[in-house]
């Protein structure tokens, strides 16, 4: 009876250590990967020196993926103002790619990457214009045959330690734009490159965020042929080029709540050197749903966040 007993319980000993082996080796299995969520409200949406919620709070939140071996994807979403994007109030991005260290240097990393923009219900066929015909009261419609805002990008990066830059090079044309929204040709091309910098300080978990960047637009206005259809207002020719500099400099602070993780809010000046195309007696800062109303999506002010990733 006791060696029956003592056979049993060796045997549940060793199945109790097969089933927790088994699950470690799951457990080892599952941590190649890694997903994360985050969500978060700013105080105004600015994507590389421009508002894109027309100066307005809005909300944002996205979910990521990673790989041991530096494979990465990920889809976010924010708040967007139709009088830029008319019809579509939200931007979705997917994106994906590989991060990965260079061993013979400590701390040098590189990544590459693809990055798409989408915007629901959107596409320049929806633009109504009120201004250089308002006399009339007629809404004019720049282009009837014109495309999306959907856009698709490559980049290639690289990092060490707290700063990174980063080349982004468009496979399409940049936001909808090409001859038939009033561009002088394709805007395939596209280049955008940055610098970033995230230095942590030595006080209260607070990170310095420094930015600056640079856009160069593979094309220009065609004002002559939006100017034809009566649809641009004299005041928006003064600039045909939306390239310009911006740069970005704040604080943030990761903090908890309770016992939760993962917060984090910032304040940060942004600004951008163009104030001719995007401001609002440029082409860029006009309204194109339907409103004469127009701002200076370029200007420089304080963004305030706050988000958690979980």
């Amino acid at each position: 009876m006791r060696q029956s007993i003592l056979l049993t319980a060796v045997l549940g000993a060793l199945s109790f250590a097969q089933v927790s082996y088994a699950a470690e080796e799951a457990k080892e299995e599952a941590s190649d990967w890694t997903a994360t969520g985050n969500i978060g409200v700013v105080s105004d949406y600015y994507f590389r020196g421009i508002s894109q919620s027309w100066h307005k709070p809005t909300v944002q939140g996205g979910m990521d993926i990673t790989h041991s071996s530096g494979f990465y994807a990920g889809v976010w979403g924010s708040g967007v103002s139709p009088n830029t994007y008319p019809d579509a109030n939200t931007e979705i991005d997917v994106y994906a790619g590989f991060n990965g260290t260079i061993p013979t240097i400590e701390k040098l990393g590189y990544t590459v990457g693809l990055y798409g923009y989408m915007y629901p219900g959107g596409s320049w066929k929806k633009y109504r214009f009120t201004g250089a015909n308002a006399a009339s009261g007629a809404q004019a419609q720049q282009t009837p045959q014109g495309g999306r805002w959907d856009t698709v990008e490559a980049n290639v990066g690289i990092s060490y330690d707290w700063i990174s830059a980063k080349l982004s090079y468009t496979l399409t044309d940049w936001f909808g734009a090409e001859t038939k929204t009033g561009w002088n040709g394709s805007t395939k091309g596209t280049t955008y490159i940055e610098i970033n910098a995230a230095y942590p300080l030595p006080w209260w978990d607070l990170t310095l965020i420094a930015h600056v960047g640079a856009l160069d637009v593979a094309g220009r206005l065609n004002t002559a042929y939006v100017s034809s259809s009566g649809q641009l207002p004299s005041a928006t020719t003064e600039k045909t080029s939306p390239d310009y500099t911006d740069w970005k400099i704040g604080l943030s602070k990761a903090f908890k709540i309770g016992k939760t993780e993962g917060w984090n809010a910032g304040v940060y000046w942004v600004d951008s050197s163009n104030d001719s195309y995007w401001s609002d007696k440029g082409y860029g800062g006009s309204s194109f749903n339907g409103s004469t109303s127009s701002k200076n999506l370029s200007d420089g002010r304080f963004v305030m966040t706050v988000g958690r990733t979980f």
